[in-house]
């Protein structure tokens, strides 16, 4: 199966255009600033990047599993991905669509990890309705995100959206108020990462062909 130029982005845009034609003006303005925020937190600066180590960790998967990074790069290259959680709808769109890019993943050699900082029960929530076939580790409190450097402060104005939405710090298991970047990085057999997708924008994500190409270069 041929990967399709922007097809995520795609599919993203549509969910963009929604949002921002059902989202109140003032609502969209608190959005808006909050990504500027983040632009402005330094944390893309601070983000580990291409040519850095990638920081070793085990964490349980979401059936109480204990997976390590270094012992999956044993096997292959890993595209480590984060996303904020169950309950974001541009994570969700991006983890269904990693979904149908997994044989080509595996065609490339690696293997796909997600990140979230949701507990472990909502994580498998997630995977369940996504139908996920890949690994989804549950990063409490952002402690892998932190050593990764891609972890921000949400401001004020969004963070209380986000609980009277949905209940944040209930999906978490604190109230830190603190989400990681959509970050994705393609890392290679001795731990070094070769590709980075950072962005503030949590509307944005890595191009499964954009992760395709990196991991055709490792070859």
């Amino acid at each position: 199966m041929e990967a399709n130029e922007g097809v995520l982005d795609t599919l993203l845009n549509t969910k963009r255009k929604e949002g921002a034609t059902k989202f109140t003006k003032e609502k969209n303005k608190i959005y808006a600033d909050g990504i500027t925020s983040v632009a402005d937190s330094g944390v893309l600066e601070s983000a580990l990047n291409v040519g850095d180590k990638a920081p070793n960790f085990t964490l349980k998967n979401a059936l109480n599993k204990e997976v390590s990074l270094y012992n999956e790069l044993e096997n292959g290259p890993v595209i480590l991905t984060w996303y904020r959680g169950g309950w974001c709808p541009y994570c969700n769109i991006t983890l269904h669509y990693l979904q149908e890019k997994l044989p080509d993943f595996a065609k490339a050699g690696a293997t796909l990890i997600a990140l979230t900082p949701e507990l472990p029960d909502n994580s498998l929530d997630t995977a369940e309705k996504n139908n996920l076939e890949f690994t989804v580790l549950s990063d409490l409190d952002n402690v892998i995100g932190k050593e990764y450097g891609i972890v921000f402060q949400l401001t004020d104005e969004v963070a209380d959206i986000y609980e009277t939405g949905f209940g944040l710090s209930e999906k978490n298991g604190n109230n830190d108020n603190q989400l990681p970047l959509a970050a994705t990085y393609v890392i290679d057999t001795n731990g070094i990462i070769q590709y980075a997708f950072l962005d503030a924008d949590y509307r944005q994500r890595a191009e499964p062909t954009e992760i395709i190409t990196a991991l055709e270069k490792l070859k």
